[in-house]
């Protein structure tokens, strides 16, 4: 049996008792690995898999053609094959990740340009695949809704009278990527240590998956049963905590320590894309732990959201 737990979102939304016991669950699964599937999230299977393959048209583009939009780890674009490997966030020097993104984000600007050039630059989308910009932004709408339901769903679960996030998370920063996997015949045969991602944690509060099901797919890890393949479940998004909400929590809920395989040998030419949508809280919000007993460790001081989610960002970009 998989250490990750199946939750029904909308048996949550719905009140009463049932919420009470999806909170019971959200808590649970989420101590044994950080991670959960989430049912009855109300997300059209249709938009994703329409932002999918306006995705896809894009990465078919010629490499020349991509390189208009290139940039940098943390930036509004194409960020190239080489440009990433996040084994580095665990202090691990791994190869660059096989993968290519499309990646966007926030950019509700505060009026603060040092701010809004990390936190809220204006997305860019390609030209030459012009549904991808309104695909999109209907997708993050929902996931924003799915995210803001998760956050008041843990607050719930830990049996606070207030979700704090209501207000940390008024004009929250966020990030989506749109990652690429490519087969062998485009990136060759994997290094050792290759991965198509490297292990690592995310950074934010929660991270929502849509993600297709491949032998070089997910893995996720957890103290009772190591490495496993991740539980695909075609009407569930996958859910993880990141280090933000673990830090939150007084690291109760450990953040959900995840990689994607490299191309196996038994499925060379598998090609996948998946939809990340990570969300994070405001830029300025100042996140106090939770005290034992509801956390599980005493003394840690409060951090600020951007200055916590910036240091790791900078240790996953290669060169």
């Amino acid at each position: 049996m998989s250490v990750i737990a199946t939750v029904d979102l909308s048996a949550w939304r719905a009140g009463g008792s049932a919420a009470d016991e999806v909170a019971a669950q959200i808590d649970a699964g989420l101590q044994r690995a950080g991670f959960v599937l989430v049912r009855g999230h109300g997300v059209d299977p249709a938009l994703a898999r329409d932002v999918r393959a306006a995705a896809r048209q894009f990465f078919a583009l010629p490499a020349e053609v991509k390189q208009h939009y290139s940039v940098p780890v943390g930036g509004r674009g194409w960020i190239g094959p080489g440009a990433e490997a996040n084994g580095f966030a665990e202090g691990t020097e791994t190869p660059p990740d096989l993968k290519e993104s499309f990646s966007l984000g926030a950019d509700t600007a505060t009026g603060d340009a040092e701010v809004d050039r990390i936190w809220f630059a204006p997305n860019v989308w390609p030209r030459e695949v012009p549904a991808l910009q309104s695909l999109v932004t209907e997708y993050t709408a929902q996931m924003r809704s799915v995210a803001d339901d998760l956050l008041a769903l843990c607050a719930h679960a830990l049996n606070l009278e207030v979700n704090p996030f209501a207000e940390l998370a008024a004009r929250p920063t966020w990030t989506m990527n749109i990652n690429h996997y490519p087969p062998v015949s485009v990136v060759g045969e994997p290094e050792p240590g290759q991965f198509r991602i490297g292990p690592h944690t995310d950074f934010g509060t929660v991270t929502i998956l849509d993600r297709e099901p491949g032998a070089g797919g997910l893995q996720v890890y957890s103290e009772d049963g190591g490495w496993e393949d991740a539980p695909y479940d075609p009407e569930a998004l996958t859910v993880n905590i990141g280090d933000l909400l673990e830090y939150w929590s007084g690291r109760r809920w450990p953040s959900g320590r995840h990689r994607v395989l490299p191309p196996q040998p038994d499925a060379p030419e598998e090609d996948l894309v998946s939809l990340i949508y990570f969300y994070e809280a405001d830029h300025d919000a100042l996140v106090t732990p939770l005290a034992p007993p509801v956390g599980k460790v005493a003394g840690l001081g409060p951090v600020t959201s951007a200055t916590f989610i910036k240091e790791r960002l900078d240790a996953i970009s290669v060169g």
